[in-house]
C-alpha cells in the first residue's frame, strides 16, 4: 500500500493531488484547515499552528506503518499574502506567513523522517516551491523569503539522508503558474503593493496559466518516474 499524506489538500493543487492519486489506488490522507467533500481520508488542521504538526504525522504513520510500502509526504499548502512592499506589512502576517510555508513543511518533514528512520519502504517528502524562491519579486518579500528558505532547507535535508541508513528522497519542485485562488489573490491586490500586478493579469488573460488538473497530473507522473531521484532536490515541473 502506498501512503500519500497532502497538506492544503481541500483546494486548488492538492485538492487535485488527492484526487488524482486516489483514482490511481492509492491511500491518500489530506490535511487542511477547511474540510471539504471528495476527499475519503481527511484530517482538519490549521497548519500556520504548528504545535500539534508533530502528532499528526505520527498518528498517520502509526495507522499505516505495518501495511505501508511506501510514504510521501506533500507539503502543498501555502500562502501568497501578505502582498506588499517591505515597510508595508504587519509583523503578525509576517509571523503567519512564515508559519504556513516554513515552519509546517520544516516540522512536518522533520517528523516524517524521525518516524520513519527505521522504515525500509520507500519514502520521499517533495514540498511545493515557487520560482519566487529562486528570483526576487517587487512585493513578495515574505513569499519569496518563505520559499526560498523552503529549498534550501530541501538542500540540506537531501545532504543529510545520502549517509541515513534508510534515506528519504527529498525534493522541493516549482510548479509553474497555476489558475488557482492564489492567482486570484495576486490579481485583486494593488499596484501600489505589487508593481507586477499587470503581468500577472495578462498571464490569466493570455491564457498562460495551468491548471491544478495539468500540473497534478505531471506532478504524480513525475513521482511515478524510476528516474525520480536524479531529479531531487530541487527542480522546475516546467523544465522536466
Amino acid at each position: 500500500m502506498d501512503i500519500y499524506i497532502v497538506t492544503g489538500a481541500s483546494k486548488g493543487l492538492g485538492f487535485e493531488l488527492c484526487q488524482q492519486l486516489t483514482e490511481r489506488g492509492h491511500e491518500v490522507i489530506g490535511v487542511a484547515r477547511t474540510k471539504t467533500s471528495g476527499i475519503k481520508q481527511f484530517i482538519e488542521a490549521d497548519l500556520s499552528q504548528t504545535d500539534n504538526l508533530e502528532d499528526t504525522i505520527h498518528r498517520i504513520i502509526e495507522e499505516y506503518e505495518q501495511k505501508a510500502t511506501s510514504f510521501t509526504l506533500i507539503n502543498n499548502a501555502g500562502t501568497v499574502e501578505p502582498i506588499g512592499l517591505i515597510g508595508t506589512v504587519t509583523a503578525r502576517q509576517m509571523e503567519q506567513a512564515i508559519a504556513l510555508n516554513l515552519t509546517a513543511p520544516m516540522v512536518l518533514s522533520n517528523a516524517f523522517i524521525s518516524k520513519l528512520k527505521s522504515f525500509r519502504g520507500q519514502k520521499r517528502i517533495v514540498s511545493i516551491s515557487s520560482g519566487a524562491g529562486r528570483n526576487a519579486y517587487e512585493g513578495w518579500g515574505v513569499y519569496c523569503t518563505t520559499k526560498a528558505g523552503l529549498d534550501h532547507f530541501t538542500r540540506v535535508a537531501a545532504i543529510e539522508q545520502q549517509s541515513a541508513t534508510y534515506p528519504v528522497d527529498v525534493m522541493s519542485i516549482a510548479p509553474g503558474i497555476i489558475d488557482t485562488g492564489m492567482q486570484e489573490t495576486i490579481r485583486s491586490s494593488d499596484a501600489s503593493d505589487f508593481p507586477l500586478l499587470d503581468r500577472f493579469v495578462d498571464y490569466k488573460e493570455q491564457g498562460k496559466l495551468s491548471s491544478a488538473e495539468e500540473v497534478a497530473g505531471k506532478l504524480i507522473a513525475l513521482l511515478d518516474r524510476k528516474d525520480f531521484r536524479s531529479f531531487c532536490p530541487i527542480a522546475d515541473i516546467r523544465e522536466i
